[in-house]
């Protein structure tokens, strides 16, 4: 074999930038998330921890995505993606607390706008911890937002109409992640007089502008380290230049995000199927069952076998999806969404099992794997659905110029 092909088959040749990042988000994630995560999953609704915040603010979480020339730490999506993946090991609902803030910075990076860039992006590399969220869905308009197909016929109720030198936005967004805690968002609106969501537009809104509410904060079954949110925008008026990439042009913006975010979330799923797996392989090395060890019973030890090859087999994929993101103009859609539903199938399958062997311990919320149980849904859920994603993938079966595939 030669030295460039083993090069090429091995993944564990990160960049050195990369590793190092890894290494401080594992050990974040092992000595200040770890402890406290069945803390913060059994806190009420609305608590929110800001003292972990900071301690991963401190070591880079909220400016990884940035380019070093604004004072980001520029470790692209695949810094990002190994970066999650320890997060999502120690409590997935710390990952998405600093996801959600990445992927509401995204369409300001994607913009190309060094204004826009100045004003909201450089607040990520002071010494205070800043969130920031994307606001994409709403009551009745979710998926529909992440197929194009769907966009004419998208129940879409927030609206941006232009007047003068403003823009003026109103509506509901829902399920928004840091909505609750943001300082800012990156809110996708219909242009008044467009059908369904064929006018989509983004625009940047200051969370304490006039007119902006922050709604209830969601009671949810899993990720309850960060918080869901209501946010409703009653005639803000914003600058136009808060615009991003222009009127009309929120569906392009909307779909690169997206095939960026999914590598990412395709990392938490694995971080959460690694933890269950871990749980399980430690029980199974010390339970006794029949006069022998759990791990040396054969079906036992095949689901073991699966369950470490699965959490391989879904870091593999994500890997190879982040270095094509992070090569390619504009982001590819079907490595991504490839992924992005293989390891969240991988999370839920592997956390299921890990439940069966561990028995009346899988299931107590004292022993952590219940709470992995409940978190390893939710990526099912954002970013696109499995159905979703699965019909972009088939889309690219059809195409003519993807050779590759």
């Amino acid at each position: 074999m030669t030295a460039a092909l083993e090069t090429e088959l091995n993944f564990d040749l990160l960049p050195a930038s990369v590793i190092a990042f890894r290494d401080l988000a594992r050990e974040f994630a092992q000595d200040i998330v770890a402890p406290k995560a069945i803390e913060l999953d059994q806190q009420d609704a609305d608590a929110f921890d800001w003292d972990v915040i900071a301690a991963g603010h401190d070591i880079g979480l909220t400016r990884a995505l940035l380019p070093i020339e604004i004072g980001g730490l520029g470790v692209g999506v695949l810094g990002v993606a190994v970066a999650m993946e320890e997060l999502a090991a120690a409590c997935p609902g710390i990952a998405l607390a600093f996801g959600a803030t990445m992927l509401g910075q995204t369409p300001v990076l994607l913009s190309g706008d060094l204004k826009l860039q100045d004003q909201f992006l450089t607040q990520f590399t002071g010494e205070k911890a800043v969130l920031a969220c994307n606001a994409v869905a709403e009551e009745d308009a979710g998926t529909d937002l992440v197929i194009p197909q769907h966009f004419a016929d998208a129940r879409m109720r927030t609206t941006l109409r232009r007047e003068g030198d403003q823009y003026v936005l109103n509506g509901h967004k829902r399920f928004i992640t840091n909505g609750a805690v943001a300082s800012f968002a990156t809110v996708y609106a219909n242009l008044e007089d467009y059908p369904g969501a064929t006018g989509l537009t983004c625009i940047v809104v200051p969370l304490d502008a006039d007119g902006v509410r922050r709604g209830v904060v969601l009671d949810k079954m899993g990720y309850r380290a960060c918080l869901g949110s209501e946010i409703w925008f009653d005639d803000v008026r914003l600058p136009a230049g808060n615009l991003i990439g222009g009127e009309a042009q929120g569906s392009a913006i909307n779909i690169a995000q997206g095939n960026m975010a999914r590598t990412t979330v395709a990392a938490v799923s694995t971080g959460i199927a690694r933890h269950a797996f871990e749980l399980a392989r430690d029980w199974c090395g010390e339970r006794l069952q029949g006069g022998k060890l759990l791990k040396d019973h054969q079906m036992t030890a095949r689901r073991l076998a699966d369950m470490k090859i699965d959490v391989e087999a879904a870091r593999l994929m994500y890997l190879r999806s982040a270095v094509k993101v992070d090569s390619q103009l504009p982001a590819p859609e079907v490595e991504p969404a490839m992924a992005k539903l293989f390891a969240d199938r991988v999370a839920i399958d592997t956390a299921n099992t890990a439940v069966a062997l561990m028995g009346s311990r899988g299931y107590m919320k004292e022993y952590g794997l219940e709470k992995v149980l409940r978190d390893a849904f939710g990526t099912r859920i954002f970013e696109g659905t499995p159905e979703a994603l699965a019909l972009g993938i088939t889309d690219c079966l059809y195409r003519d110029d993807d050779d590759d595939f």
